[in-house]
């Protein structure tokens, strides 16, 4: 029998980045300082997590300039939500499992 963890996505396995694309997958986009205290976590955390989800391509980055002031958004990719629907279908397979 396969081992039904082997469905899940790595990438999504840490809590802060599954909470970053459930938001994403919710919202058109989100803004970085609106992101880090809903999520409530440090700058540097939710950095680091973003950089992660950029880098497999499940989430773009839009920067531009708001009074003068730095503004950098964030958006799921289509790659992103394909992702974050199969670690869904995964958990929800495992939790049938479970219940058998």
């Amino acid at each position: 029998m396969k081992n039904p963890f082997e469905n899940l996505d790595k990438i999504l396995e840490h809590r802060l980045r599954l909470q970053v694309i459930s938001v994403l997958a919710a919202n058109d986009s989100y803004e970085f300082t609106a992101l880090k205290e809903l999520l409530d976590t440090t700058d540097g955390n939710l950095a680091t997590h973003l950089k992660a989800l950029e880098k497999e391509k499940y989430i773009s980055i839009s920067k531009s300039f708001i009074d003068r002031k730095p503004n950098t958004r964030y958006k799921i990719t289509e790659r992103g939500r394909s992702a974050f629907k199969r670690h869904l279908d995964a958990m929800e397979e495992l939790i049938k499992q479970q219940k058998k």
